[in-house]
């Protein structure tokens, strides 16, 4: 057990640390809400990273052979909506800032914590990436191996643990981020600039390797 427990939490956090698009986004989305937004927004990622380690210990092999025909369409579909977020992030901001609206926060509006969870969790399980990541490691790891084994439960919660504790950082950094960056001007320059490197990262997955 004790081996399936660390194995599950060096997954988990092995595939949340890298900080790419999703991360920026959430820390942002925070920044410019709420912290329970962004707590939110932080339990959608892992809960998706959760369900993928799930499915790699359910499936095997299988599923990374179903999944690679896909494997371009979901790139593309997951970089798509990462760049019309960074759009109307950059949109929304400009907008605010023209209007003067000190007290404004951009995603106020139409953002609730369901929502928030819910379109984290969809933007993450996007991410073709994700579930062979996870299938790589329950291959090579003998605890996770046997479909009967009691570790392949410890396993999943204890990546969806350790990626739920990094997304939460994350989201708590948004919020000091947020409360430093109280004037519109700051919020502009931050939106702007967590625009262009969701755009770039989006980009970025585009053009890499599967």
């Amino acid at each position: 057990m004790t081996a399936a427990l660390v194995a599950g939490l060096l997954a988990g956090f092995g595939i949340a640390i890298p900080v790419g698009a999703v991360a920026t986004y959430l820390v942002t989305l925070t920044a410019r809400t709420s912290l329970k937004i962004g707590v939110c927004a932080a339990l959608g990622v892992a809960t998706a990273d959760g369900l993928y380690a799930l499915i790699a210990v359910a499936s095997g092999s299988a599923l990374t052979h179903a999944i690679q025909p896909i494997m371009l369409p979901l790139r593309w579909a997951s970089a798509l909506v990462l760049i019309a977020l960074a759009v109307r992030v950059g949109a929304t901001a400009i907008g605010h800032y023209r209007k003067r609206q000190q007290a404004a926060r951009a995603d106020e509006a139409p953002m609730s914590p369901v929502r928030a969870y819910l379109g984290l969790l969809g933007i993450t399980m996007l991410n073709p990436t994700t579930v062979v990541y996870f299938t790589a490691l329950v291959l090579g790891s003998q605890p996770t191996a046997d479909p009967h084994h009691a570790d392949q439960a410890i396993f999943v919660l204890a990546a969806f643990t350790a990626s739920a504790i990094w997304q939460l950082f994350l989201a708590g950094s948004g919020a000091l981020l947020g409360r430093a960056l109280t004037g519109t001007r700051g919020r502009l320059i931050t939106a702007l600039v967590s625009s262009t490197l969701i755009t770039a990262l989006a980009l970025r997955l585009l053009i890499s390797p599967p």
